[in-house]
């Protein structure tokens, strides 16, 4: 058996090196990514729970969907929401245990595309319900 040259060997490890690295940078870049989506989904989630929990205080307070349904978009929209991707839905008043609840829903759009659109993962349903007591 004859040894390698040792520039052949060079080149060979230098491919094998080009690879790894495409490797690892896929991985990364698709880790970070999905943490900045993971973080933004986390953020969203958070102003629509507080935009059902502002309208179900409204609702309960003073017996007012229309105030309850502004003040539930008036929280989208102070969040960077928009108001085209949302949905407000309130309970008729329960007079067996004297509640109101609220439900806001919102459709939360993946910027990166990291998800295939074919699956259907490019959009979640971020919904968020509060229930209180009645005070009227």
């Amino acid at each position: 058996m004859t040894p390698m040259p040792q520039r052949s060997l060079l080149r060979s490890r230098k491919g094998q090196s080009l690879v790894e690295f495409a490797l690892s940078v896929t991985l990364l870049v698709t880790l970070v990514f999905g943490m900045a989506e993971f973080g933004r989904a986390w953020m969203t989630k958070s102003i629509v729970t507080g935009a059902a929990r502002d309208a179900a205080r409204m609702y309960a307070a003073q017996n007012d969907t229309t105030a309850a349904g502004n003040r539930a978009d008036n929280v989208l929209l102070s969040g960077g929401l928009t108001l085209n991707r949302r949905r407000n839905i309130p309970s008729l008043p329960n007079l067996s245990d004297n509640t109101v609840f609220y439900i806001v829903e919102y459709q939360f759009a993946v910027l990166t595309g990291l998800f295939p659109t074919s699956l259907g993962l490019d959009n979640f349903l971020l919904s968020s319900k509060t229930t209180m007591r009645r005070e009227y």
